[in-house]
């Protein structure tokens, strides 16, 4: 890409939350929910003295995909680190519960989930555990009826339980400026030592947890440029392929099989990643 397209270019990543919403649905026909006019914030923030934000970073459009009912629940990444508490946690998964309800009154209503999440919002703890535990049971849900897409394009990447969210999603997209993993790079070094893992050492990131990686390695559907009409495309291909025959999920015992094989005495390359997966660039 030249700096002429560069420039041109529609970035997803630059996007906040909102307007990310709004790009992926139909022209005009955006409806937030719980918007910042409601003034839904988070009580526990404010007692600890935290600055509040009127949706609690996280925004519930709904509208549709190609004329589909479609609800984008998207994190947003500046505020908290796009971390789980309690309030964004329900507003998530009462809306997945919503779009469950609406099928099985014979209402098509499919998801798309925008992550830009450190996981957990440490400041509410249990709560936002249990949270997203009621995230990740309203996906595995409306799976059942309609494709639930996770997105994740940059810059926050997705971590923590709600990592286990979007492997949960019946596709998940990244970018290649995305990331994917469990724990963080810095929680890692600091639990397991910078032998383990050096969270200065980009390439190392991306090399393991980046999106190309990710994609390689059957964790993801679909690499995607930084570029709102692409993943657009790709987001409404996938709604219209209908939900996958088998969801990754379902495959953990291979999953299991497979990493039992690895040794863990080394640090691992991301060749060594994706032959263990039997998944080529």
């Amino acid at each position: 890409m030249n700096i002429e397209q560069l420039l041109a270019r529609d970035s997803f990543i630059e996007r906040s939350a909102r307007n990310r919403a709004r790009a992926l649905l139909d022209d005009g026909s955006m409806r937030e929910l719980i918007g910042p006019f409601d003034r839904v914030t988070s009580p526990w923030l404010a007692q600890q003295k935290l600055v509040t934000q009127s949706d609690d970073g996280v925004v519930v459009a709904k509208g549709t995909v190609d004329g589909v009912a479609t609800v984008v629940l998207a994190i947003e990444g500046a505020f908290q680190g796009g971390s789980m508490g309690e309030v964004g946690g329900a507003k998530i998964a009462g809306a997945l519960e919503l779009a469950a309800e609406d099928n099985r009154a014979g209402i098509a209503t499919q998801a798309v989930i925008l992550f830009e999440t450190g996981g957990v919002r440490l400041q509410e703890a249990n709560l936002g555990l249990a949270a997203i535990a009621e995230i990740q049971s309203a996906i595995v849900d409306l799976r059942r009826y309609r494709p639930v897409i996770g997105v994740s394009a940059g810059t926050v990447g997705c971590y923590g339980g709600m990592s286990i969210a979007a492997g949960l999603c019946s596709y998940l997209v990244l970018t290649r400026e995305a990331r994917l993993g469990l724990n963080g790079p810095q929680v890692i070094e600091q639990e397991a030592g910078v032998a383990e893992f050096d969270s200065r050492n980009r390439a190392l990131i991306w090399g393991l947890t980046g999106g190309q990686q990710r994609t390689a390695t059957g964790l993801a559907d679909a690499l995607v440029d930084d570029d709102t009409a692409q993943v657009r495309s790709v987001v409404a291909d996938l709604f219209r392929a209908g939900p996958p025959l088998e969801h990754r999920s379902d495959r953990y015992a291979d999953y299991l099989e497979r990493l039992a094989r690895f040794d863990t005495a080394g640090q691992p390359e991301a060749a060594d990643v994706r032959a263990l997966y039997g998944k080529e660039l």
